[in-house]
């Protein structure tokens, strides 16, 4: 999935409308915990008020307790789990590769104990060779065109659905293009900047109150002070700011390079007809990240399970818990047929949750991945899945991100998908992420998304923002919920999260400079936002058979 975030990170203005919350109900005896809108105080401003604490751990923060919105997590472990270890539950994470030698991942592994590793045999006849920890559908590739460029390249599809593509390539292009010489400009500019005030302050490093010191009188220092202040108000230190410049520029290269560029193949290196289903012949057993940058699925598989209370990182949603390692998103649009075969090897190996943190908007062969759906819901699996990045209306056709649950705004498929919007760490008018897609049919819940602290490749810890990390969050209050109520359907787990979660009333600014705003009841299924503590209460009397969902 495109990281879409980077686009707006260097936006010099923040509204300031923000509230917390002050006091709580139960509501019909139900056991659940809802915050009336009445009760709401004020919160943190942006996340760099937090504590580090705070910071690193807001998602699983309450919104009564704390005044920032995350999942109640803490105080469902406090409050309900406590000793309680429940059912090993083995959930997917169908993504990039994953740091499978990771200290705060390497023993939440999921180990297919039917296979002996590194004998080249598939020796529980399950069609996969060495798959101990997973299976890698991308080979050694990595780099990948976005899906509407590979159909450009290799003619598939009619053409009107190649002239759609085509415009999109065009516009796509130009914009990266003017990205990556904006973001050179802006990098050279800091650049600059730093090292004159640098030299003017004669230290190393210089904090925004040293910045307030400088009694410029020449225009050059005057502008460089300028530049300065407006780079403290976007990250906390300069190098960050040169760190996140840094990162936007490979953004855009990579997209020129490879994402957009229609004479790329990287699918080259795999060997496979990728647009026919019936070749399978390809792949390896070894589902490890091929390179440093190959993060994304590092960083979700610690949101649903890095290891609890080991001292170390951070601590995963849902405990007892085996990660399943299914590498198949590449640094572009992923492969229907890998999304497909990825689910079905999930459902076939024991998972009961996969986490689905990608998107794209063309899908050539989607009615796969609809059939993988439909098998994970004949066999009670739950499929979490990201809204997407770009801060659109999903429920616009022509804003369609796949793989979703219905066709054309349609029924619904199956009942086994969640579909998950992304949250700011404030309560109030921004609470939804401007970046995160949104939409009544096609968005079920919101959940904390914005600068998500979790595992990174080489035992490294990084913030994180985007879709990409609230899905996983979700998956990861599924995993808690069946593990502690093992006979709970895929499909009454989706019910219990989406009639669980926080109800928000108040209205929320929607995509970014859009104008728009809504309240969470007109831009998502269940007009709620993910809370661990809440399910489990549900879960606990549907389990008992005192609630009927």
């Amino acid at each position: 999935m495109t990281n879409t975030y980077l686009k707006s990170i260097f936006a010099l203005s923040i509204a300031a409308v923000l509230t917390g919350c002050g006091s709580t109900k139960s509501v019909g005896g139900s056991g659940l915990v809802l915050t009336p809108v009445e009760n709401i105080d004020a919160t943190p401003l942006k996340i760099s008020d937090l504590t580090t604490s705070e910071k690193n751990n807001w998602g699983h923060l309450d919104l009564v307790t704390d005044t920032i919105p995350g999942m109640s997590v803490d105080k469902a472990y406090r409050e309900i789990i406590k000793n309680r270890k429940g059912t090993k539950t083995i959930v997917a994470v169908l993504d990039s590769g994953i740091d499978l030698k990771h200290e705060d991942l390497v023993n939440v592994l999921w180990t297919n104990t039917k296979e002996k590793a590194g004998n080249g045999i598939d020796d529980d006849g399950n069609g996969f060779i060495d798959d101990i920890h997973g299976y890698n559908f991308l080979g050694e590739s990595y780099n990948e065109q976005l899906e509407y460029v590979r159909m450009l390249r290799l003619n598939i599809g009619d053409a009107a659905t190649l002239s759609k593509a085509k415009t999109k390539l065009d516009a796509k292009y130009n914009e990266a293009l003017q990205g990556k010489e904006q973001y050179e400009s802006i990098y050279q500019a800091v650049k600059n900047a730093d090292a004159d005030v640098k030299k003017y302050l004669k230290k190393d490093t210089y904090t925004k109150k040293d910045l307030s010191t400088i009694k410029a009188t020449d225009e050059a220092m005057q502008r460089n002070v300028a530049i300065l202040n407006q780079m403290f108000g976007i990250n906390e230190t300069i190098p960050g700011v040169l760190k996140d410049l840094t990162n936007g520029l490979k953004y855009y290269t990579e997209q020129l390079n490879y994402n957009l560029n229609k004479d790329f193949n990287g699918r080259e290196s795999v060997g496979d007809n990728a647009y026919d289903f019936t070749d399978v012949d390809y792949g390896n057993g070894n589902p490890q990240n091929r390179v440093d940058d190959e993060s994304h699925g590092t960083h979700v598989a610690g949101i649903i399970a890095a290891e609890r209370n080991n001292g170390k990182g951070v601590n995963g949603v849902a405990n007892n818990v085996a990660i399943m390692s299914i590498r198949a998103v590449p640094n572009g649009d992923e492969y229907d047929k890998d999304i497909a075969r990825g689910i079905r090897y999930a459902v076939d190996n024991g998972a009961r949750v996969i986490n689905g943190s990608f998107g794209k908007s063309f899908s050539p062969n989607a009615n796969w991945v609809y059939d993988a759906i439909k098998y994970a819901a004949d066999n009670n699996v739950l499929f979490v899945h990201a809204a997407g990045n770009d801060g659109a209306d999903l429920d616009n056709p022509i804003k369609a991100n796949f793989p979703n649950d219905q066709i054309n705004n349609g029924p619904e498929i199956a009942d086994n998908v969640i579909t998950v919007g992304a949250l700011n760490p404030k309560y109030g008018s921004e609470l939804v992420a401007s970046y995160s897609n949104y939409g009544k049919i096609n968005v079920d819940i919101f959940a904390p998304g914005t600068d998500i602290y979790s595992s990174y490749p080489n035992n490294e810890y990084e913030y994180s923002p985007g879709t990409s990390m609230a899905a996983p969050g979700v998956a990861g209050v599924a995993a808690l919920v069946m593990s502690q109520y093992p006979s709970l359907t895929a499909s009454q787990v989706k019910k219990i999260i989406l009639q669980s979660g926080l109800p928000i009333k108040t209205k929320v600014v929607l995509g970014k400079n859009t104008g728009k705003s809504g309240s969470l009841d007109e831009i998502s299924t269940s007009g709620k936002i993910a809370n661990a503590y809440n399910a489990l209460v549900l879960a606990s009397k549907v389990a008992a058979g005192q609630v009927k969902l």
